[in-house]
């Protein structure tokens, strides 16, 4: 049985092998045996290949290799809205560009657009090294099994995600109720099947389209089926004010009330909050994912990251839709905290890394059986090339400085997830780029004409 399994198992060879996780160590001539799945074993080159024959090698020729990143909150659905020409005057505050913008994409979406818009992000996912991803979704007018095809594509690239239908009261209580259905039937579909690739949670979209019947709807559908929630909490101010006005009581305070919050919540963004929304945050354990990219093009600001992190909250790090190239996100994080607060001492290069790799993974961790975002024996095998020579010495100390200031996404020239080659010196292996890229083309025209004639 043990040479069957080593003939079956993937020796990865010669890397600078980047660990991360607890001990986070460099193997300068590194190794990586994975069986299935599965990291099995990291060490020298020279003693695995010694302990390994048989099986099959792939030779990282000198190239750094880091764990696969992770996208703590993402939207495929955004996909049709790039180079887009919206009509009339720009939109001057964050409602009206939900309200100009993105309430208008997502009831434009037919379920094969659904399906394309997934598949674009899965390539730039896979292009930029970024094997697992918290995705957040909505399509008004195809909102039944919306779900089972995004899950199909994610299978289809050999990813991993989480995903969720993004409940509202914007279209009709008809269309809040068939949210509500879609989140508990594929919650129920990922507790049945445990398929490692996909995890699921409890889509909502934000306080500020949720009435309290719905809320305690969703509560109660999710508290029955022991699922967390994601939802966007206090990305503008908008979120807030209109509690206030309409219910008395700030977003987090409403949501703790309908036992929305919790270990296995994610509230994302979280940039408008006052210091008695951070303590029940931090009381109730929920998770915050920060989206830095996003926020800064919203002008909706920036949220206290540090202080929410000094109050033993783990904040990762999302793209809110961006591009999957999660070390981008990474240098935007580093840079924007610096200018808003005037200070180059804030957010250093190593509260970065935490977010995106050791808190992401916590994250994660709610949804997938194995550890992510880290090379080690009984982790996922979700492992990343990148083609870098440094100018100065590479090492675990100064890794996220030179992420930031020299390595990013166009480095990535291997991909593997799940034990899997997705991608092999840049080029796809399990998605044909090409054609999904001429089929979205041909999609677009008639997303945007019905983009046009929603009111």
């Amino acid at each position: 049985m043990a040479s069957t399994q080593e003939r079956s198992g993937l020796l990865i060879t010669h890397g600078r092998v980047f660990t991360l996780g607890g001990r986070n160590a460099l193997i300068p001539d590194g190794a990586v045996y994975i069986e299935g799945d599965t990291i099995v074993e990291i060490g020298d080159s020279a003693e695995l290949t010694a302990r390994h024959p048989d099986g099959e090698q792939l030779d990282a020729r000198g190239k750094v290799v880091l764990p696969g990143s992770i996208c703590g909150h993402t939207h495929f659905y955004s996909t049709f809205s790039r180079g887009m020409d919206i009509p009339g005057a720009p939109a001057s505050n964050f409602v009206e560009i939900l309200e100009k913008l993105w309430w208008r994409l997502d009831r434009a979406l037919l379920p094969e657009d659904v399906r394309y818009s997934a598949l674009v992000p899965l390539v730039d996912a896979i292009r930029h090294g970024c094997t697992t991803l918290i995705d957040h979704h909505a399509s008004p007018n195809a909102i039944e099994g919306s779900l089972d095809i995004i899950a199909e594509t994610v299978k289809q690239a050999g990813l991993r995600a989480s995903l969720c239908y993004e409940v509202t009261d914007r279209n009709g209580k008809d269309g809040a109720q068939a949210g509500i259905a879609e989140n508990v039937r594929f919650i129920k579909r990922t507790q049945q099947e445990q398929d490692p690739q996909l995890g699921a949670s409890f889509g909502l979209h934000a306080a500020l389209t949720l009435s309290d019947e719905t809320l305690a709807a969703c509560s109660e559908a999710g508290r029955a089926l022991g699922s967390g929630f994601h939802i966007h909490v206090a990305e503008g101010t908008a979120d807030e004010t209109e509690s206030l006005r309409l219910y008395n009581m700030r977003v987090v305070e409403r949501l703790n009330k309908f036992g929305i919050l919790g270990p296995q919540t994610l509230a994302i963004h979280c940039v408008h909050l006052d210091t008695r929304e951070k303590v029940m945050l931090a009381e109730t354990r929920t998770l915050v994912t920060h989206q830095p990219r996003s926020n800064m093009n919203n002008a909706v600001g920036l949220p206290d990251v540090a202080g929410l992190m000094q109050r033993g909250i783990t904040v990762g790090l999302g793209n809110d839709g961006f591009s999957n190239d999660m070390f981008s996100e990474m240098k935007a994080a580093y840079m924007a905290h610096k200018l808003k607060n005037g200070d180059p001492r804030t957010m250093p290069g190593d509260a970065v890394m935490q977010m995106a790799y050791a808190n992401n993974a916590v994250v994660a961790g709610r949804f997938f059986p194995k550890p992510v975002g880290e090379l080690s024996p009984g982790a996922f095998a979700d492992i990343v090339f990148l083609d870098y020579d440094p100018p100065t010495d590479l090492n675990p100390g100064n890794l996220p400085w030179h992420i930031i200031f020299g390595l990013d996404g166009a480095n990535v020239t291997h991909t593997i997830a799940s034990g899997k080659v997705l991608m092999r010196d840049r080029q796809l292996c399990t998605l044909d780029e090409a054609a999904i890229m001429a089929r979205a083309r041909e999609l677009a025209p008639g997303v945007w004409a019905r983009f046009l004639n929603e009111v």
